[in-house]
């Protein structure tokens, strides 16, 4: 008697374990659950998106510090050693060049085309 109350007791625990994972599988599978957990993985990829940036940024103010060092470029502007600022123009107060003109097409004394597809040839 015993053995049987046993094994239907087993039973029944089985049963119980698996309706009870089948149930909480088909609510992970509810579209309202996918689309929060899609939500979640969206707002989580942008976190570490928004690291790595943070990131990229830092190594880059790094890395221009280090050549700003190197060539200089954080030393006082009266520093005999840099060599003096190149001027924008050859000549001081020199008027731009004025912009070049397009060669005009010549003229034709045929009749304009018309460009109706419609008209017979």
């Amino acid at each position: 008697m015993f053995r049987r109350t046993f094994w239907f007791s087993a039973g029944a625990a089985a049963g119980v374990w698996a309706t009870t994972k089948v149930n909480r599988k088909l609510r992970q599978l509810h579209p309202e659950s996918l689309a929060a957990q899609a939500a979640d993985k969206a707002v989580e990829a942008g976190h570490r998106i928004r690291e790595f940036a943070l990131d990229v940024r830092a190594g880059m103010l790094q890395r221009e510090a280090e050549l700003g060092e190197a060539l200089g470029l954080d030393a006082a502007p009266d520093d005999p050693a840099l060599p003096a600022p190149r001027r924008t123009r050859a000549v001081e107060g020199a008027a731009p060049a004025p912009p070049a003109r397009r060669a005009e097409r010549p003229r034709t004394t045929r009749h304009p085309r018309t460009h109706n597809r419609n008209e017979d040839h």
